[in-house]
């Protein structure tokens, strides 16, 4: 009988402590198939969610490597640090460029580098690499308003002459990688091309941004402002019809003006740069100074570049700020504390993009005001991923005037992610974007919008409040799942990452 009553009791305790399967979820508009690739549903103009995994350091096809040391410093503890960290960069950059893309690697000792002005690196294939966050620290000294590391090249995207032709589709839909030209005899596989959309009065007029209300300083969107330029690379020609590398992030119809197509160079950028392993700080008078170190690090006219395992503390604007001219560059493992500045308006974002094909992942940020954040016709695509925001005093998401292509993946906030119309906010923000995607994201509360006209704004299993806006009587963005956990896939970016490596093999 005992025995009887024991093999009950462990009976009823193995149910009662068995576990209880995450019920899992998936969008109407990404199936996932039993291999784990993923299935794609049109809506009913033939819009897909589009393909955001083309982004980062070439693109997420080439890893990032430990490049090798060329050339070790050591801190001048005494005094500062600034001409001997040039000096280095600029010995380092008449070296001759390796068969990878490298002239090699700075190494920074562990010490204490004061830095009273800027240090550049304007030749490719340079690293600057510390010892640790514990170890190598830069210090932005004294006072001034500027950018403490600034990797940056020259010239300006030019059109290659006689090259450009019309896109002869009425409509070419969001997610799409191809579409037919009035002549691709001009094009061969591997030319860097630009899908030109150009701004129009109608355009402008549908979107209500030729009368937002207006207040001292509000200025209507002219269309002259809106011409769009989104470099991709040619990887295909079948008759007339291109495909690219990218997808196209934006509806582009006739009735708006079409699209073109025209080759591109950009031949003064430079590539291969990164910084790595250090804190790098400012100095500051107050929680309220003005006059100090502003952004840690800055790209400008760069392309496949990264930032890793950096900290950053007290400076008034960003950790990292990519300029609307750099693309393909990758920052992770990265955090930015403590911002010292005036709580308003231009300043604390702590990891800022306005460039093209970024990727930004595994971040922290606290104190800031916009944490992740894209700026005035950023295009994309761009991805925010697995990245952590405390302290907030503003929101996340795209700023102003029409960011293009942005997914926001597994974003935690205790404060906001707002995809909206932000009206006659600044000089007259507007629509602050379309295609801007949040996946699987947790907030105190978003609002997401979609324009009037030129493609939807998407919420995926957003945990948190969902509220209406700036602005009452905005469209409402596609909202599935929320409040409700267990999206499958649960990040967008990793889902399509592997799909994209499984189909390479």
């Amino acid at each position: 009988m005992k025995k009887i009553l024991l093999l009950s009791t462990a009976v009823i305790l193995l149910v009662s402590f068995k576990p209880v399967l995450k019920k899992l979820w998936e969008s109407k508009y990404i199936k996932v198939n039993a291999d784990g690739s993923l299935n794609y549903i049109p809506d009913a103009k033939g819009n897909i969610i589009p393909d955001f995994s083309r982004v980062g350091y070439y693109q997420g096809d080439k890893e990032i490597t430990t490049v090798a040391v060329v050339k070790t410093v050591n801190a001048n503890e005494n005094g500062d640090s600034e001409e001997l960290l040039q000096s280095a960069i600029d010995e380092v950059a008449k070296l001759p460029l390796s068969k990878t893309g490298f002239r090699g690697a700075i190494l920074l000792k562990k010490g204490t580098y004061k830095i009273a002005g800027t240090i550049n690196i304007t030749k490719s294939g340079i690293v600057l690499r510390g010892e640790g966050e514990n170890a190598t620290k830069l210090i932005a000294t004294g006072k001034g308003q500027r950018s403490l590391i600034v990797f940056s090249g020259d010239g300006n995207l030019k059109e290659v002459a006689g090259t450009r032709v019309q896109i002869q589709d009425k409509f070419v839909p969001v997610g799409t990688f191809s579409f037919t030209v009035s002549d691709a005899s001009k094009f061969k596989v591997g030319d860097d091309i630009v899908v030109y959309r150009p701004g129009t009065d109608e355009w402008v007029k549908d979107l209500q941004m030729d009368k937002i209300e207006a207040r001292d300083g509000t200025k209507q969107w002219e269309a002259a402002g809106y011409n769009l330029q989104f470099e991709r690379k040619i990887t295909k020609v079948e008759g007339n019809k291109v495909t690219i590398d990218n997808p196209i992030v934006m509806e582009m119809e006739q009735k708006y003006g079409g699209a073109e197509v025209f080759k591109a160079s950009f031949d003064g950028r430079i590539n291969d740069v990164g910084i790595e392993n250090m804190l790098i700080e400012s100095e500051y008078a107050s929680d309220v100074d003005e006059d100090h170190g502003w952004v840690a690090v800055e790209f400008n006219k760069v392309q496949n570049a990264w930032v890793r395992n950096i900290t950053t503390r007290y400076f008034g604007y960003a950790a990292v700020s990519i300029k609307s001219t750099s693309k393909q560059i990758t920052v992770k493992d990265s955090k930015c504390l403590d911002a010292k500045s005036v709580i308003t308006g231009g300043r604390r974002y702590s990891f800022n993009n306005d460039g093209q094909l970024n990727l930004f992942m595994n971040l922290e940020s606290t104190d800031a005001r916009h944490d992740y954040v894209t700026g005035a016709k950023t295009l994309g695509p761009n991805v925010f991923y697995n990245c952590k925001a405390t302290r907030t005093h503003a929101d996340i998401g795209p700023h102003h005037r029409w960011a293009v292509g942005t997914l926001f993946d597994n974003i935690t906030t205790d404060g906001e992610i707002n995809v909206q119309d932000r009206g006659n906010w600044g000089s007259g923000h507007g629509w602050a974007g379309v295609t801007q995607v949040l996946w699987n994201c947790t907030v105190k509360r978003a609002a997401v919008q979609s324009p009037w006209a030129g493609g939807q704004n998407y919420s995926f299993g957003t945990q948190g409040g969902k509220y209406e806006g700036r602005l009452k009587g905005r469209p409402d963005g596609i909202w599935e799942g929320e409040n409700e956990k267990g999206i499958n896939p649960s990040s967008l970016y990793v889902a399509q990452l592997k799909n994209r490596k499984r189909n390479m093999k």
